[in-house]
């Protein structure tokens, strides 16, 4: 004897109706899969291959988005690394600091057979910037965003159907194949 259990989740209300959702085990292919909403259904062939077109740009949006973290996080340093040299009133400046640093040794560098004496100091370690308004308020909203676009791809693949995994692959792969080399700027060549 054999019994078949079909993967099927009920519910109701206290009115008493119920309904009855089935949900795939596997990958399918169907022209009308329900995406985000009631409202988002293809009811078309054409309607589905807008939904997959929207997916690919969607996908293609999410690596982008992760280029313009890369270069707003490298121009955000820049900007940091520039003003470390601004001139602050009652402050020591960095050259008076290194001079009367008694951690820090002095030499003698020939280069081209001029000599010059020099003070060898060691950089800091690791730095943490300071919280500033301007620079994590936008990091924070940018990766928010890239948060939900993300979160809306998964949505997308969790239906099971082929076509929305497919065109989630597919915008992955243009989008890293137009923005990849861009998001490579912090390694060493």
């Amino acid at each position: 004897m054999t019994t078949t259990a079909e993967p099927a989740v009920t519910g109701g209300n206290s009115d008493g109706d119920s309904h009855s959702m089935s949900m795939a085990m596997g990958f399918f292919s169907a022209t009308n899969t329900q995406l985000y909403s009631d409202k988002w259904i293809p009811s078309s062939a054409g309607a589905y291959a807008g939904t997959c077109i929207f997916l690919i740009v969607l996908a293609i949006l999410f690596r982008g988005s992760f280029t313009l973290k890369t270069h707003l996080d490298h121009k955000w340093m820049e900007s940091a690394l520039k003003r470390r040299y601004v001139v602050v009133a009652d402050k020591t400046p960095v050259a008076e600091h290194v001079a009367s640093d008694a951690n820090s040794m002095t030499g003698i560098l020939t280069t081209n057979g001029v000599e010059e004496h020099v003070k060898v100091v060691q950089a800091p370690g690791k730095h943490i910037q300071p919280w500033r308004f301007g620079v994590d308020l936008p990091r924070a909203a940018l990766m928010t965003v890239i948060a939900a676009i993300g979160y809306l791809l998964m949505l997308a693949v969790m239906t099971y159907n082929i076509g929305y995994f497919i065109s989630v692959l597919g915008g992955t792969l243009i989008g890293e194949l137009a923005f990849g080399r861009f998001n490579q700027a912090s390694m060493a060549m």
